[in-house]
This record gives structure tokens, sequence and C-alpha cells, in this order.
């Protein structure tokens, strides 16, 4: 079992859920993701989502995609990534998700960039804008490498989609807990008709994310899926943080700690 379906199964065990945040690779600086994933480990984080940069975010709202922007302004490349996560990696227990678009995969060679993934310590990886007739070999890379592939459910995916994307993923579903763009909102997002209509076909976890930015909206989330999301609100802290000087390690824990507590209290049944 690799340490993200463990991680999955000891939230089931005990009753809680998860937290997921994802960060930008190179925001503000390629330099600081060590001291950034070490803070959000240290707040209780579960797993966590690195995005690599890329120049036409697909989905991302304003706050992500202007820090996808500036990582790529001051030269941060996939190689770069791949090895500062490679050098960090020894230092983290927690598991570590490849967040990257299909145009990025395809131009270094799907296997190969699977296999460079696994090599730099990632213990699995969303392509949230692939195509279903590319995920299916994606998938089967994944599995050569004992990665993680996880496929994502909109708000509008019809039944039927929904049990071919359903089947393909690996270790946990990522479900859209709204449409449109990433970003902050006000409201918490109503997961319970969607969910149960989820587990009409499948017993994967499932990880709700898009516009998840409180400890209300986590507490909110997890009573129906098994792990929360959330990415905006956090960039936007880290960013914040970075203007005022502050430790980016703290920064990130101090963020992440009363979200994880919403996660980790939150009891639930079999699910």
């Amino acid at each position: 079992m690799g340490r993200l379906a463990d991680m999955f199964a000891r939230r089931r065990s005990d009753g809680s859920s998860a937290i997921m945040p994802f960060v930008v690779a190179g925001h503000p600086t390629l330099q600081q993701l060590g001291s950034v994933l070490q803070g959000l480990e240290r707040g209780g984080a579960d797993a966590v989502e690195i995005g690599i940069p890329f120049s036409d975010p697909i989905a991302d709202g304003p706050v992500i995609a202007a820090a996808m922007h500036d990582a790529l302004e001051i030269g941060v490349t996939v190689e770069g990534v791949l090895a500062e996560v490679k050098a960090i990696r020894s230092s983290l227990k927690m598991p570590i998700l490849a967040m990257v678009s299909v145009s990025i995969v395809d131009r270094l060679g799907r296997s190969d960039f699977v296999a460079s993934l696994a090599t730099a310590g990632f213990d699995g990886l969303i392509v949230p804008d692939a195509d279903l007739h590319v995920v299916a070999p994606l998938v089967e890379a994944a599995k050569a490498h004992d990665l993680a592939f996880s496929t994502l459910l909109a708000p509008d995916t019809t039944p039927e989609r929904m049990v071919v994307i359903a089947s393909m993923a690996r270790d946990f579903i990522y479900l859209l807990a709204r449409g449109g763009l990433t970003g902050e909102h006000r409201d918490a997002p109503e997961l319970r008709d969607r969910v149960a209509e989820i587990r009409e076909i499948t017993n994967l976890p499932l990880a709700a994310g898009f516009g998840i930015s409180t400890p209300e909206h986590v507490a909110s989330v997890v009573r129906d899926a098994n792990a929360a999301i959330l990415g905006s609100a956090l960039v936007r802290a880290i960013n914040e943080a970075s203007k005022s000087g502050k430790d980016l390690g703290d920064a990130a824990r101090e963020f992440i700690t009363p979200m994880a507590l919403a996660a980790h209290v939150v009891k639930r049944g079999d699910r």
C-alpha cells in the first residue's frame, strides 16, 4: 500500500477525514517549496498537491493563475520542480501529488514523465485537462510505477460518463465541489446528494475541491467527502506572508492548522 492509500485507510479507520492543500511550485520561489511543505505537514496536512506552473491554466482562478505566471517569470521549469521535490522528499512523511497539465505530460512523453515523477518521490498525479482517451495510458503508466492517479468528476458530469471516469481512478477521485474557476467563496458547497450518487458506483475516497477556503467550509465538506482540497486561500496567504517578510513555513503551518482540525475532528460513518 502506497503512502496515499495508507493515509486514506488510516483516516477511514479512525473515522476522520483528510485535508489536502494545494501549492504552486516556485511561488514565491522554488527554493522555498521545502519550507512551505514542511510547515504544512507540521500543521496537520495529510497530503499535498503541487501545481507545476503552466502558461495557460484551464480552470484556475486569478490567485492561482497569477502565482503560476509569477513562477514562470522567474524561470521555474518542470525539471527544476522535480529536482527540488527529490531533494526535499526525505524530509517529509506525507504523500505528494503532482497537479500538471496534459500538454506538459505529452511534451515530455507520457511514460517518461510518469517515471520521472516516481523517481522524484511523488506519490501520484492529477491531470485535470486530460481527455478520456489520454487517461487510460496515463493510468497504465501510473500503475507501472505504483503511483496514484486521480480522475475528476464535475457537478455536471452525466451518470454514464461518471461510471467511466470513476473506473479509471487509482486511490481517490477528485470531486469538483463547484463549477467554474477555482477561488475563494463565502458559502460552503452542498455535496450530500452528489456524493450519494457517486457512492452508487465506487467506494474510492472522494476528495472535494474548488472554493473551499475556511475551516467552516472544510467541516461542511468532510461530512460527506473523505477529504477537502483547498488552494486559492493558501496561495494567497503564502503570497501575503512573502510580501511581509514572514517565514513561509510558519505561515503555511498557521494557515493549515485550523483547516486540519476541522477535517480531523469530524466523525463520520462508512462512506
